[in-house]
């Protein structure tokens, strides 16, 4: 007897294809693992010893839904900063994980069978997290134009039907490295006004950028009366992507649906996990600028050996910790990724993982040492000739 889900919505869903290939590799030694998005450094010394402390002080109990207040304050504070902005802890949903953010946001504002307009390629679990719920998703494509990534925004607009729910905008990209700039978003925002459509960010890359401290965001260009959520998480900036935390940044007025869906999504997050992001956003900011630094370096180091390989062709990321590259003669990107794995030992996404507009291309994640990195460009050489 076969067994499928009882939701047609998730029995459609197709698994991780970088999950499948790095399951593939279990077991294996030798394989430089450059298919997540993570970085090898170990969250620094001084956020796991706020956790540690926070335990030894028997903090073990229920939270609240919405996150510990200190937590609220602290991000607030964080994000006007940044930004210049006027938030408060009535603005702010502390979640586990970006991912669980992603989820509950459009629990909240997505009605089945409405449609999420979205950029293309983009991180898999995006797009799933809406079909999941029954709405469907339109991918309008990212496209190289003199060496990076650009979304032509009046294809983007055009493309969303009577019934769009809302737009889902990822920015810096997973897996482009692409990224909006400050006038674009102020006319997604006039668009998302005109058509009354939520806008829901992505904004979790937003402190890794090469050419400025942090990325435009759309938390300085909205308003309380507007329909925005606004998505983050401490994986990327403060490497704590097994800590599981992030948070929404929302008008004051959804606050109370964020606390009942979280009630019955996830209830309360670890307090000591909780008191450990109130030390990476308070003190953090070196490890934050150091580590963007570090990646900077990488992604030079990346773009030499790339620059050498006529058949490869890696339009420059603007931000986050990735090297999204097409061989001539490849199109099927999952063989290629597998032929990676086995001849040279390093572990690549393949693009079709990020949709149709990424097959061709493959993902690698440069946020790794630079010796491990050297050698898995050395490695990755004889295949890319």
């Amino acid at each position: 007897m076969t067994i499928r889900a009882a939701r047609h919505t998730v029995a459609a869903l197709q698994p991780s294809l970088i999950r499948k290939l790095s399951n593939s590799a279990i077991g294996k030694t030798d394989v430089i693992p450059l298919w997540f998005g993570e970085s090898d450094t170990p969250t620094p010394a001084f956020i796991r010893a706020a956790a540690k402390d926070a335990i030894d002080e028997c903090q073990t109990f229920y939270q609240p839904n919405l996150g510990i207040p200190p937590l609220r304050e602290a991000l607030a504070a964080y994000t006007n900063r940044l930004y210049d902005t006027d938030f408060t802890l009535d603005n702010i949903a502390v979640t586990p994980s970006g991912m669980s953010a992603m989820a509950v946001a459009l629990q909240c504002v997505i009605a089945e069978g409405s449609t999420v307009v979205l950029q293309s390629p983009v991180w898999p679990n995006l797009p799933a997290a809406a079909e999941i719920l029954g709405a469907k998703t339109v991918r309008v494509p990212l496209r190289p134009r003199d060496g990076s990534w650009t979304l032509d925004l009046e294809e983007f607009f055009a493309a969303c039907p009577p019934h769009t729910g809302a737009l889902l905008i990822n920015s810096p990209n997973n897996p482009t490295g692409w990224m909006l700039e400050d006038d674009e978003q102020r006319h997604i925002i006039d668009f998302c006004r005109q058509r009354d459509i939520w806008l829901i960010a992505d904004e979790v890359y937003n402190r890794i950028v090469f050419d400025r401290e942090r990325a435009p965001s759309f938390a300085d260009k909205v308003s309380e009366d507007d329909k925005f959520l606004l998505i983050n998480s401490f994986s990327k900036s403060w490497a704590m992507t097994g800590w599981r935390l992030g948070w929404i940044t929302a008008p004051k007025a959804l606050l109370h649906t964020l606390e009942t869906v979280a009630e019955f999504s996830f209830s309360s997050i670890f307090a000591p996990t909780q008191i450990a992001g109130i030390t990476a956003v308070e003190a953090g900011e070196p490890f934050v600028r150091a580590a963007a630094e570090r990646y900077r370096a990488a992604l030079a180091t990346v773009d030499t050996a790339f620059s050498a390989l006529p058949r490869v062709h890696c339009p420059l990321p603007q931000a986050a910790f990735y090297a999204f590259f097409a061989v001539d003669g490849v199109s099927d990107s999952y063989a290629f990724a597998e032929q990676a794995l086995h001849q040279c030992g390093v572990g690549l996404a393949p693009g079709a993982a990020f949709g149709p507009h990424g097959e061709g291309y493959l993902r690698m994640c440069f946020a790794a040492e630079p010796p491990l990195l050297q050698r898995a460009l050395r490695q990755l050489r004889p295949l890319l000739e």
